[in-house]
């Protein structure tokens, strides 16, 4: 059972967590949240330090979120191997569920703190490379499991898959056309295929 204030940490999270997504934190006004939460300054600030904290814990928020998303739908295989071509899957669909959280948080908060805020781009570093080991991990599992080529290096493709599933993401907004997205998810299938499998 969630304590009046965890709920209240929770409502302010859930509903702010898009706005920073969206506008990004200098963007972001203290105002906006104010409005949005229907609460005072001081009632957020009660429960979160300063804008910057509350910046943290919502990009932290947003991102668990998904990660718990990404990871319910790797488990619709044990192979590591069929494994990768759920992570394709998954963001074949990616567009349609990243709006409703205004946008990928790793690349809109990535970009947006890269020259805004140094302590807020550490955390998006931290996500991606916690991504890149896991997509790693599932690579040396694959050719553990005899089902990836030993020739591979994990953590190379392991970037080169992140890279590309970023850059696709970061089209299909620019353009507002999942063309991007869709594409890029053949292609990696295609690596797949061809590169990887042993």
């Amino acid at each position: 059972m969630q304590t009046k204030a965890e709920l209240t940490k929770q409502f302010i999270l859930e509903t702010v967590a898009p706005i920073f997504n969206k506008n990004g934190y200098a963007a972001t006004s203290m105002s906006d949240l104010t409005e949005a939460t229907g609460l005072t300054k001081g009632a957020i600030y009660g429960n979160f330090k300063n804008k910057e904290t509350l910046a943290i814990a919502a990009f932290k928020f947003t991102v668990k979120a998904l990660l718990k998303r990404i990871s319910k739908h790797l488990e619709l295989s044990d192979s590591p191997i069929q494994k990768l071509f759920l992570i394709s899957d998954f963001y074949r669909n990616y567009y349609d569920y990243s709006k409703q959280l205004g946008g990928c948080p790793v690349l809109n908060i990535g970009v947006d703190a890269n020259n805004q805020n140094v302590l807020l781009l550490e955390h998006v570093k931290i996500v991606i490379e916690k991504i890149q080991d896991q997509l790693a991990t599932i690579i040396e599992n694959g050719i553990e499991a005899g089902e990836i080529s030993t020739e591979i290096n994990a953590m190379q493709y392991a970037k080169r898959l992140d890279t590309m599933i970023q850059g696709a993401i970061f089209m299909t907004y620019t353009m507002d056309d999942e063309f991007y997205i869709k594409d890029t998810m053949n292609q990696i299938d295609q690596m797949i295929h061809n590169e990887l499998k042993a």
